[in-house]
């Protein structure tokens, strides 16, 4: 990792479209020697207010949140919002949340099956849902509650504004990582129906990978306990997943953060190393 980054605290975040007690956001805080990124707390926010203090927290920093920080290019032009994302991303801040889920639902009810949900470049890549989801897992309502508090906080977006200063937050997904450390395997749960003795051992076997693979898929190694397989929901594991993957796009920061040169600001992109190759052939799926 540069020698630029190494007095850098890193900050990953598993983000909830509604925060409470029972699902907080979780926040996994970590530190680098010049050799290893170590998870050095973990602390959880039952409301958006301490989420909007830590990003106004002084720098040098840099934060990995895993939610869409942006739309798909044809859904901005398909509405008649701005194609500039600080601009589209005002308005959504103005919206309410039954404005903006109407506006959601409105637009998919007009066009036809196969055709209601778009999904960005990075999307399609990472196999992550549609930004434009509102159920299930509602990142469309992550979306809503989380970018316009990003542009209210003038962090440094890099994928998305030109400003720049010293508190940088990119775009995280950490089923992409868990994936490319263990494939396909489910490793998580929210409900406690399903919180079986597999997905811990899931989980064990994913921070086991990380342990051996991080120096060669990273260029760093990573040192977390294996305590964190100890949290059926996989939330503090998401959160440690996305600084990792926050470390990683900072050590890429003369190569735009781990971003392909043809990448469309209006859409920006998922900050993880598998993304980095096939970001390479414009167009691809």
């Amino acid at each position: 990792m540069k020698n630029s980054v190494e007095n850098h605290k890193f900050y990953g975040i598993d983000f909830t479209s509604r925060p409470s007690e029972k699902k907080p956001l979780t926040c996994a805080i970590a530190s680098f020697d010049g050799m290893t990124l170590s998870l050095d707390q973990l602390i959880r926010w039952a409301e958006f207010e301490e989420f909007e203090k830590a990003l106004l927290q002084p720098g040098p920093w840099v934060m990995g949140i895993d939610f869409p920080f942006a739309q798909s290019r044809k859904l901005v032009e398909n509405i008649g919002w701005p194609t500039d994302w600080s601009k589209y991303v005002s308005l959504v801040g103005e919206m309410t949340r039954t404005e903006f889920r109407a506006l959601f639902e409105t637009y998919k009810a007009a066009r036809a099956s196969g055709d209601k949900q778009h999904k960005r470049t990075c999307d399609k890549r990472a196999r992550s849902q549609s930004p434009q989801t509102l159920y299930f897992t509602p990142v469309g309502l992550m979306f809503f509650e989380g970018a316009p508090r990003l542009l209210k906080s003038s962090v440094y977006l890099p994928h998305h504004q030109t400003a720049v200063n010293d508190r940088v937050v990119v775009e995280a997904y950490p089923g992409v990582l868990a994936r490319s450390m263990i494939g396909a395997t489910s490793y998580k749960s929210d409900n406690r129906r399903k919180q079986t003795a597999t997905l811990y051992h899931a989980r064990v076997k994913l921070l086991e990978q990380l342990t051996e693979r991080s120096n060669a898929v990273f260029g760093f190694n990573t040192n977390a306990p294996l305590s964190l397989a100890d949290d059926p929901s996989g939330d503090e594991l998401d959160a440690w997943l996305c600084a990792i993957q926050a470390a990683w796009a900072a050590n890429r920061n003369d190569e735009r953060f781990g971003a392909p040169s043809e990448l469309d600001p209006l859409e920006g992109w998922i900050a993880d190393p598998s993304l980095e190759l096939c970001g390479q052939s414009k167009g691809s799926t």
